[in-house]
């Protein structure tokens, strides 16, 4: 049986960064739903994304459970930005039988901002990927809904900071 990579983080923390990072050294595949957002709606969602994003999150956390008890590593990239999710989460694959760690991506505020900017830059720049525009309004939103870890909840503790 594989194992359950669930990598948490806000926005622009360096999330896929890390997650690409160690994809080779588990043999794992990386699940996104940024990804598949983008490859299913081109990020169009516009008022549907909530329910939209809640709908994926489920599905997907459902598939990444069926990879792992098929044997293979899965890195699962989400937020996961508050502690009853991350709680939640856990508790449905420990109760499935697979085995999951929770790895954070912790970012500093000086390295987070400047993620940004050059997120948002390359987005106006027509080569942002899956990612999409993070405005003011969009930030406040995000920011509200962000709970930092404790220490007890985190199997793996990373510090993205810049080089």
């Amino acid at each position: 049986m594989g194992k359950v990579i669930l990598v948490c983080g806000k926005i622009c923390s360096g999330k896929s960064y890390y997650s690409n990072q160690i994809k080779e050294e588990l043999n794992a595949v990386i699940i996104s739903p940024d990804e598949a957002t983008y490859d299913l709606i081109n990020n169009e969602q516009g008022e549907f994304y909530d329910i939209f994003s809640k709908r994926l999150n489920k599905y997907l956390t459902k598939k990444v459970g069926e990879i792992a008890k098929a044997g293979a590593n899965v890195i699962f990239e989400r937020g996961l930005w508050s502690k009853e999710e991350r709680e939640k989460i856990v508790r449905y694959y420990k109760e499935n039988g697979i085995e999951c760690e929770l790895h954070y991506v912790c970012v500093d505020d000086k390295t987070w901002k400047q993620n940004i900017i050059e997120r948002n830059e390359m987005i106006m720049a027509g080569k942002g990927g899956s990612d999409f525009y993070l405005d003011e309004g969009l930030m406040k939103k995000l920011e509200a809904m962000w709970e930092e870890p404790q220490k007890e909840e985190i199997d793996v503790w990373y510090n993205c900071k810049r080089k």
